[in-house]
């Protein structure tokens, strides 16, 4: 089953998400087209990673519908963990986001993955380091590379500038910007902070159990002046 109109991706019909008998978030409807920019805000514990995880069919639906086209998907997700014993160096571990993989990894496959290494502003010495030997702002890049790698259509982000340096983040912010502008991506990202990613035609979602509000920038702006605050 595919979402209703032509450039739906993403269809949310009445949706209840729960863990046990705990409703984490309840009667969501919403619409995902292709090239939104779409940023998801609330406080703590209102349920934006678990949105998430429906998306990547972590979780099912208790009740409603979530309907979807055949999408590449790349995510990101705000806890990074790495076991220290996993022997995978940089370069195979993003190899893992291929879409395509042979035994032997190819010098154009290489090639390309030296390039985000780059456009990550990464030194290349990094290639052959282990991935569980990485600092936090690393990981997170490297987690991003593998993330944007195979082309995905839709890129699913869960808070993640977190672990990066304020001089990076606005970089980084630059960068998917115009990732989305030169290959029609559709972006879902979870923040805190909609100060770095805030495009004009961007949408915002306020979540808190519900969806209280979705819609443009501008109208957030009017719900929030409204009292409506997030954290």
């Amino acid at each position: 089953m595919k979402p209703n109109c032509s450039n739906c991706l993403i269809e949310y019909k009445d949706v209840t998400l729960s863990y046990g008998y705990l409703d984490v978030i309840k009667h969501a409807s919403f619409t995902v087209h292709q090239n939104d920019f779409l940023n998801i805000v609330g406080p703590n514990g209102a349920g934006k990673t678990t949105l998430i995880k429906s998306l990547i069919y972590q979780i099912k639906p208790k009740h409603g519908q979530i309907i979807m086209q055949d999408l590449n998907m790349g995510y990101v997700p705000q806890k990074l963990t790495i076991k220290r014993n996993i022997p995978l160096t940089v370069l195979e571990f993003i190899y893992t986001g291929f879409t395509k993989q042979r035994l032997i990894i190819s010098k154009s496959d290489k090639a390309l993955i030296v390039e985000w290494l780059t456009k990550m502003k990464l030194d290349t010495s990094l290639l052959n380091e282990k991935v569980s030997h990485l600092s936090g702002g690393q990981l997170q890049r490297i987690y991003l590379i593998r993330s944007l790698i195979s082309n995905p259509e839709v890129l699913i982000l869960d808070e993640p500038a977190s672990a990066l340096d304020p001089n990076f983040r606005e970089y980084f912010y630059e960068l998917i910007k115009d990732i989305r502008r030169n290959n029609n991506l559709t972006i879902i990202h979870i923040t805190h902070d909609l100060t770095d990613v805030i495009l004009e035609n961007s949408l915002v979602m306020y979540v808190d159990q519900e969806i209280k509000f979705f819609g443009t920038y501008i109208d957030y702006n009017k719900f929030e002046h409204e009292g409506h605050h997030h954290d």
